[in-house]
């Protein structure tokens, strides 16, 4: 039932907060953040609980209950060390989100703190759903309280964002809830049982024409959800536009759950598909990390800036995902943990510019490390973080993605690293723009307060931590990693070969012999 608590308490939460907050709202606001810390622990204790898990088990834990048994629906929930990631950082940024808008929201604070809670609740449900009806549930739940925050509590254009951001994220579920309806059926009329269950669909036989149509509902859902080129234009306007704790939960979360849609149901359920899609995919992830690194060198914005700071980043993600390498894909685990940490610090900085000087506009700052020292050394950490600066956690991420790419792909992979040099030309820019140069203006302004250094300073120590010691994510992802590469190896194997009896060893996927494990671990402690 622990895994049923941890959604159940961001639910309780956040009705009780908006029932309270008519009477007390800063007893609202601290029923929210209990609700977030007592999930925190829960979650640590299943971390602790996972160090006792054989390398044979795939769940850490799970939790099933029939819900519609006629239409083969259950609650089914489950955790590996991917998923276990997945919440963990979810929470994490989620009492961010709450702590620096501690402040912030001052009108419907109750019906705020429910929609923030709801919204953190169906993204932990997408992580460990194991039901694609569940799945499909949690996914779309993650809409309706990110469409209120952002038209409600956003910024000037805060509508025309909301029905973007709803428009686009609705279109690509719609596919995907009509790929799911496919494969329920597909698998219900070869096998005489129709289910949602996500181990019981994952043996599905598919003929190449249907697994390519069926795969590309889900792709288009998920791609849409990072924002990958071309789907990408409703990101700037939700970042622009939405409160920073939209803001912080776009980056840090929503995005994320793309990625993980792709790692965890795409890649085994339509193994032979994905490897057809790869190219393209691949394609499109090249060209996120240089339109991105281009678009971002020309803007002025400083939210806008780092929104293609962020598709550009999504792109490493994208190619690490489809290079079908257990190094690469370590290193898109590593990657999105960092990214998310760098993206949410980098926009906690332009919000607290934004509240001190009333601008966004780059060309209305410098000269800031003078009056505001600990603001220019916390942005300091997330620029560098942001380029893949070796010692910081995004640095082991892109290198391993671009090592286990490589092997794979060398093209592809040289062109993604192009993408490191662009790089340091826009973080370069934004910090020399901030905090350096001739002053814009005389004035004073207040350096970081202590609420938004008690957010700001566990993100630089957790994204330094990274880089100093990324065994603590890529050993805990390492079984979850190494049984999702096996999976789609041998079912693309199986599948490739028809009827035959034996199982050639695959030449474009790798394996996780212990020769090869101490490969990709070496390259991880030189690279510390």
């Amino acid at each position: 039932m622990m895994l049923v608590w941890i959604i159940l308490i961001l639910l309780i939460s956040g009705a009780v907060a908006w029932l309270l907050s008519q009477w007390n709202k800063l007893l609202s606001k601290v029923i929210c953040l209990l609700g977030l810390i007592i999930q925190l622990g829960l979650i640590i204790a299943l971390w602790i609980q996972s160090d006792s898990i054989s390398s044979d088990q795939k769940w850490i834990g799970m939790y099933s209950h029939s819900w519609i048994p006629s239409f083969g629906i259950h609650i089914k929930l489950a955790v590996d060390g991917l998923g276990l990631i997945m919440i963990l950082l979810n929470t994490f940024l989620g009492i961010g989100a709450l702590v620096i808008s501690w402040r912030e929201v001052n009108k419907k604070v109750g019906f705020f703190l429910f929609n923030l809670m709801l919204l953190l609740a169906g993204i932990t449900g997408v992580f460990l759903a194991m039901d694609l009806f569940l799945f499909y549930f949690s996914w779309e739940l993650m809409l309706i309280p990110m469409f209120f925050l952002i038209s409600i509590w956003g910024n000037e254009k805060r509508k025309y964002a909301a029905i973007k951001f709803f428009l686009f994220t609705q279109e690509g579920g719609m596919l995907m809830f009509l790929s799911i309806m496919g494969l329920y059926f597909h698998h219900g009329q070869h096998t005489g049982v129709y289910t949602f269950d996500y181990q019981e669909l994952l043996g599905t036989v598919l003929e190449p024409n249907i697994g390519i149509w069926l795969m590309l509902g889900f792709v288009m859902a998920f791609i849409v959800k990072m924002a990958t080129v071309p789907f990408h234009s409703w990101l700037l306007d939700a970042y622009t536009q939405a409160p920073i704790s939209g803001s912080i939960i776009l980056a840090g979360s929503l995005l994320n759950a793309g990625a993980y849609g792709l790692i965890r149901f795409v890649l085994p359920l339509f193994p032979q598909a994905a490897h057809q899609f790869a190219p393209v995919a691949m394609t499109l992830g090249v060209v996120s990390i240089l339109y991105g690194a281009k678009l971002a060198f020309a803007q002025t914005d400083i939210k806008r800036l780092i929104g293609y700071i962020s598709i550009s980043h999504v792109g490493f993600i994208l190619i690490g995902i489809f290079a079908f390498t257990e190094i690469a894909l370590q290193g898109v685990v590593m990657e999105i943990v960092a990214h998310a940490i760098c993206i949410c610090g980098l926009f906690i900085l332009a919000h607290s510019l934004q509240n001190r000087l009333h601008t966004r506009d780059l060309e209305k700052m410098g000269g800031l490390w003078e009056v505001a020292p600990k603001m220019g050394v916390m942005g300091l950490i997330f620029v560098m973080a942001s380029l893949g600066l070796p010692g910081l956690g995004n640095f082991v991420g892109e290198i391993l993605i671009l090592l286990g790419t490589f092997s794979e792909n060398k093209v592809f992979a040289i062109i993604a690293a192009s993408g490191l040099i662009f790089s340091v030309v826009y973080s370069l820019r934004l910090m020399q723009k901030i905090f350096y140069g001739k002053k814009f203006r005389d004035s004073k302004i207040i350096d970081l307060t202590r609420r938004e250094q008690v957010i700001m300073i566990p993100m630089a120590v957790i994204i330094i931590g990274l880089g100093i010691y990324p065994m603590a994510i890529l050993n805990i992802s390492k079984n979850s990693v190494e049984k999702i590469i096996q999976n789609v190896s041998s079912e693309n194997e199986l599948k490739s070969i028809g009827n035959s009896k034996q199982r050639p060893r695959s030449q474009h996927f790798s394996t996780s012999t212990a020769e090869e494990e101490t490969s990709w671990e070496e390259v991880v402690l030189k690279s510390d």
